[in-house]
């Protein structure tokens, strides 16, 4: 192979890997009702969905088990077929309806989504000679390489056995038990199936009540591969009227695929780079911010598109994301005091004077973190430098008033969030500087309101208030101080100045995000801190962490709390030694969270929780334990342990069952730990809504955050908007 059909072969790769994701984001949002009103066709090579399409024309989907958050995804590769028409007479459909595989339901399929007697061409499969799915054929997805030993098509990993596809139980031949594929109805054509019931296919001359004429020629139908073929026809099944905001989807996942691009290129060399610059241990803040890096490098477990980035060129992003590590220094504005809410006594005492940014302003620059007689320095991201701080500056009022250095100062370092920056030269602070872009959609927008400044700091306070209560935690979990903050009236001009617990120079300080994040060496990033701390047991770090993560947050609840400590804002902290903890968690962006105010008030008093529940963001104080609940599923136990869990096993690590089984062990105790700390209805809640419950809400991201406006989709908050999925920690509990 020549390195030119290498890298051929590695784009389609990628354009195959993200489109799987796209679909199966959109089969477990159920946007457009895609899932909820497919009709399900069960084949000997699995199970199809038949897609409605405007002007009675239909697709079908190969989907198969997946278990986490939803109970099926699009089988791989990802394709769609195009069905043929209603009204086409295939396998001799007449007033008894068609068959699939010969007599009735047989060999070739089960009867699913039969019409009722009311219906006078009622087919016995998917409703009409149309909702046939295609056989298996030569391709990937039903081919030998993907059989099991005795040419069964294998479970997929996490499948629940007997589940059909919407997770209820099915006859054998349903979503989730192996089958085998069946040699005929095939077209002939590599890729290209042939519509059962048609000329050349099992059961054409159809049985039992089949009236007509069986077609007299194959219908043949090939495949729609790659983004552009299959959301392009997927559209037809978008509401007219929410068509230009899937466009601006499409859009998105286009922007994906290019980033994914640039970093199957770029990655080889900034990792040899950090592997150079960091050696074999990674410690410190700023090996934190290294594996920053590597996580950049990783997709979002449940947002598809999440490593596009509108707006910026190509340029622009190898000089300021994660992605490439690099340096580069800020750019500072200077305002008038008076126009600057804060506390300037808390800034940095590095701060910068306008003399040291080379401003005369002719005043006496006396000393002071960054003022001069009434003037304030005040950091700007570079890349909202231009028309965007132009107008926010205009809109502010202080077009006249503000002043733009000609040169940038202090260099910094993009963290995973990448409008967070590192400050090169005082590793335990970092910057948070509002952008232009929108990162997990459209309308998740990269500024800074006034009000999440605020948020954040009381939730700190919140969280602090708790650990003090609760003094297990004062050395096992570490928060960042987010009580620092600018802000000038405007979404584009805020700073917020987050710091580090001081102490952590020698330690190896991860976040969730890069955990399983390919290491220079080739292992994943968790293979050398089980290596190192734990003998290589990567299952005994899990433990330890299971252990302390839902020790923590089981409490928090109790206390009605739950915080969006997502896996870009929680972190691993590993250090030997008998001085501190083996494992620590250290947490930041503290904005966000959820807090059941009448629970709190129950447990430290109603003057104490008034007193802590300042909150600007009237949406964080909730009127019951519903709302917290549904952070702690979706946040907590989703992302920041399932997520894990169900990689891991995909990886092939342990299997499923197994790791499942730690999982739900871990809550268990840390839920039975919470009722007898803490009675009451807490850990009743707990276990009613998370570890019994038959279904989990799930974040439905893409569905709040661009294909819905607010008013379509009803969400309060697109990082709080919610769907249902199948509850994976029954698999754990043995029945």
């Amino acid at each position: 192979m020549t390195a030119e059909t290498a890298e051929t072969a590695e784009t389609a790769e990628e354009e195959r890997e993200l489109l799987g994701r796209v679909l199966d984001t959109l089969l477990r949002e159920d946007a457009y009702k895609l899932r909820s009103r497919a009709r399900t066709v069960r084949r000997a090579d699995g199970d199809w969905l038949r897609i409605a399409l405007e002007g009675g024309e239909s697709v079908l989907l190969p989907v198969e088990p997946e278990g986490f958050q939803c109970a099926i995804r699009a089988r791989r590769p990802p394709r769609l077929v195009p069905a043929p028409s209603r009204d086409a007479t295939v396998g001799g459909a007449g007033a008894s309806g068609a068959t699939v595989g010969g007599v009735g339901a047989g060999a070739g399929g089960a009867a699913v989504g039969c019409a009722g007697a009311g219906r006078a061409s009622g087919a016995a499969v998917g409703g009409g000679a149309g909702d046939a799915a295609p056989s298996a054929g030569p391709g990937p997805a039903a081919g030998p390489g993907n059989r099991a030993p005795g040419g069964r098509v294998p479970r997929a990993p996490g499948a629940p056995a007997g589940l059909g596809p919407l997770g209820v139980s099915g006859e054998s031949g349903s979503l989730g038990v192996p089958r085998v594929p069946s040699a005929p109805g095939t077209s002939g054509v590599p890729g290209v199936p042939v519509v059962p019931g048609s000329s050349g296919a099992p059961g054409a001359a159809a049985g039992p009540g089949a009236g007509g004429s069986p077609v007299d020629h194959p219908v043949r139908t090939a495949p729609l591969t790659g983004l552009d073929a299959v959301l392009g026809r997927l559209r037809a099944a978008v509401p007219v009227d929410d068509r230009a905001l899937y466009d601006v989807f499409v859009t998105e996942c286009h922007q994906a695929l290019d980033a994914m691009r640039l970093h199957t290129r770029v990655r080889p060399a900034v990792v040899a780079d950090l592997a150079a610059r960091h050696g074999e241990r990674w410690t410190g803040m700023s090996g934190a911010v290294a594996y920053d890096t590597l996580a950049a490098f990783r997709d979002h477990p449940v947002y598809p598109t999440s490593r596009g980035r509108a707006v910026f060129t190509e340029d622009q992003l190898r000089a300021h994301a994660p992605e490439f590590h690099p340096t580069f220094p800020l750019r500072w504005l200077v305002l008038p005091r008076e126009a600057v809410s804060g506390d300037l006594a808390r800034l940095p005492v590095w701060w910068p004077t306008p003399g040291e940014l080379g401003l005369d302003l002719g005043l006496d620059l006396g000393p002071g973190k960054g003022t001069a007689d009434g003037w304030l320095t005040f950091p700007v991201h570079p890349l909202t430098v231009g028309r965007p701080l132009e107008t926010a500056l205009r809109t502010a009022g202080l077009e006249g008033a503000a002043r733009l250095a000609d040169r940038g100062l202090l260099d910094v370092r993009p963290t995973l969030s990448m409008r967070t920056v590192a400050v090169a030269d005082d590793p335990l602070v970092h910057l948070k500087l509002p952008l232009t872009t929108s990162t997990l959609g459209q309308r998740n927008r990269r500024s800074i309101k006034p009000g999440t400044l605020t948020d954040g700091e009381v939730a700190q306070r919140l969280v602090e208030a708790v650990i003090e209560r609760e003094p297990r935690f004062r050395a096992t979990v570490l928060l960042a101080d987010e009580t620092t903050h600018l802000h000038a009236g405007h979404e584009l001009l805020a700073t917020l100045v987050r710091r580090y617990p001081p102490g952590l120079e020698n330690a190896t300080i991860v976040p969730l995000a890069g955990l399983l994040a390919p290491a220079p060496d080739g292992t994943l990033v968790i293979d050398g801190l089980a290596e190192r701390h734990y003998g290589g047991d990567v299952l005994a770090l899990l433990d330890d962490y299971f252990t302390l993560l839902f020790d923590f947050h089981t409490t928090l609840f109790g206390y009605g709390i739950a915080l969006e400590s997502h896996q870009q804002n929680t972190s691993l902290v590993f250090e030997e030694g008998c001085a501190v903890p083996r494992l620590r968690l250290l947490i930041k962006d503290h904005d966000g969270p959820r807090v059941h105010a009448v629970r709190l008030a129950a447990v430290i008093g109603g003057g104490p929780a008034a007193d802590l529940c300042g909150f600007d963001d009237r949406r964080i104080l909730t009127p019951g334990d519903g709302p917290v609940a549904d952070v702690f599923t979706t946040i907590t136990v989703h992302l920041c342990a399932a997520a894990l869990v169900f990689e891991l096993a995909r990886l092939g690590r342990a299997p499923l069952d197994t790791l499942l089984r730690r999982l739900r062990d871990r809550l268990t105790e840390a839920v039975d730990r919470l009722a007898a700390t803490r009675p009451g209805t807490s850990a009743a809640l707990l276990r009613a809504r998370v570890l019994e419950a038959a279904r989990l809400p799930v974040k439905a991201m893409v569905t709040a955050g661009t294909l819905f406006t607010k008013e379509h989709s009803g969400a309060a908050d697109i990082n709080k908007h919610y769907v249902t999925g199948p509850n994976y920690l029954l698999r754990g509990s043995g029945r």
